[in-house]
């Protein structure tokens, strides 16, 4: 593991190349655990300008450790937690309306590769990171569908486990022996109900998203140098507010 690395944000449609990196990426990860395809894994949200990407990568961009995605509710597309669940409960479409006319998305595509497994870098700091630029991108609350792992940390950020829908929010997904928990991040902004210590780090990297920090693994004892890369360039904060949703026919899903 190197000690230098970069985490680096960026809107989908402004960098096909690492978007296709990451399809790589995040399917070879999925294929090793016996998944051969998850709603989030398909590449044509590449395509999409509703969609950001959060990368963990070598300095010379040569090499992507893992990463995450954040999916916008845009008002045409639904987002990958609807196509994974709504078969199992429709309720999930109506906990998204109730969220997008203040902006919300979804955290998804989450991975790391092999190489990085068990540092936390592609999991906690691309969740770090990605709850980073929803400032950004002006989304209010941020909707994750979480492995047993990452349900955790997802606490730690101020989330809360969406009871309303499943099986007290649980789902076997994406097969029959993994359990999914669905959860959403209702204050995205201020992060009122995260712990202090991961508030205090995420509202630090708002200030500074271009910054070298010296970061320590949560999970093993090693430091490294992160340089951070988080200005989205083009953005409003009021692209994605007042949306709202027609019929999307998800039954053909």
């Amino acid at each position: 593991m190197e000690n230098e690395i970069r985490i680096r944000a960026f809107r989908a449609t402004d960098d096909y190349e690492t978007c296709q990196r990451f399809c790589e990426g995040h399917k070879k990860v999925l294929e090793n655990h016996g998944i051969h395809s998850v709603s989030s894994s398909y590449n044509d949200w590449a395509f999409r300008s509703s969609v950001f990407v959060v990368v963990v990568e070598s300095l010379d961009r040569k090499r992507l450790f893992g990463g995450a995605r954040i999916h916008v509710a845009d008002g045409i597309n639904t987002l990958p937690i609807e196509e994974a669940t709504w078969s199992m409960d429709p309720k999930i479409s109506s906990v998204v309306n109730r969220y997008a006319y203040n902006g919300t998305g979804e955290l998804c595509g989450l991975w790391n590769s092999v190489e990085v497994a068990g540092y936390g870098i592609g999991s906690i700091f691309s969740i770090r990171a990605a709850t980073v630029i929803a400032q950004q991108i002006g989304i209010e609350s941020l909707l994750f569908l979480c492995s047993p792992v990452t349900l955790r940390f997802n606490k730690w950020i101020g989330s809360k486990v969406i009871t309303e829908i499943g099986n007290n929010g649980t789902f076997y997904y994406p097969k029959l022996d993994l359990l999914a928990t669905a959860v959403i991040l209702e204050d995205a902004i201020d992060l009122k109900n995260a712990h202090p210590t991961e508030r205090n780090r995420i509202m630090t990297l708002r200030k500074d998203l271009s910054g070298v920090k010296n970061e320590t693994s949560p999970f093993k004892n090693l430091m490294m140098n992160v340089h951070y890369d988080l200005q989205l360039s083009g953005v409003d904060e009021k692209e994605f507010k007042q949306i709202t949703y027609k019929d999307l026919n998800l039954q053909a899903v």
